[in-house]
């Protein structure tokens, strides 16, 4: 368990030593030029593909939808922007080792970090949703409650 953890706490210190180095982009409405809008095609797990081949589209996907993501110069707004697409690379990469890998402890693993991923997914849309409009959700937690 103290392993998934370190492997978790690595990705979020990765995720926010990039969302800081482009900070000045995350203002910019215009597509880097090294990633496709977000609305090119999406991560699709498939035996037609080696493991390598899947694990670098997965971050591929991950790290474009990251630097797409709609930003808004507020730090919440903006974390919770970066995670989603983050959290989904993990649960790509994770569903990438349930079809090729064979060590039943990482495959474990790789299931546990599917569900709790999805979870923290859902939970940072709901906070989406809530913080749409700041005035009518000031106050509002993650979790749904007032801070």
């Amino acid at each position: 368990m103290d392993g998934k953890l370190t492997v978790i706490a690595a990705l979020i210190v990765l995720a926010i030593a990039s969302m800081q180095s482009h900070q000045g982009e995350a203002q910019s409405a215009t597509p880097r030029a090294a990633f496709p809008p977000a609305r090119a095609a999406k991560f699709i797990t498939s035996t037609e593909k080696p493991f390598d081949q899947l694990m670098g589209e997965a971050m591929n996907v991950m790290h474009r939808d990251m630097h797409n993501a709609e930003y808004n110069g507020e730090a919440d707004h903006d974390f919770v922007r970066m995670m989603i697409p983050h959290h989904q690379g993990a649960i790509d990469m994770a569903k990438a080792l349930l079809l090729y890998g064979k060590d039943a402890q990482l495959r474990r693993l790789a299931q546990e970090i599917i569900t709790d991923q999805q979870s923290e997914i859902q939970l940072m849309q709901l906070w989406l949703k809530q913080h749409a409009n700041r005035n009518s959700n000031a106050g509002t937690g993650l979790d749904g409650r007032k801070n």
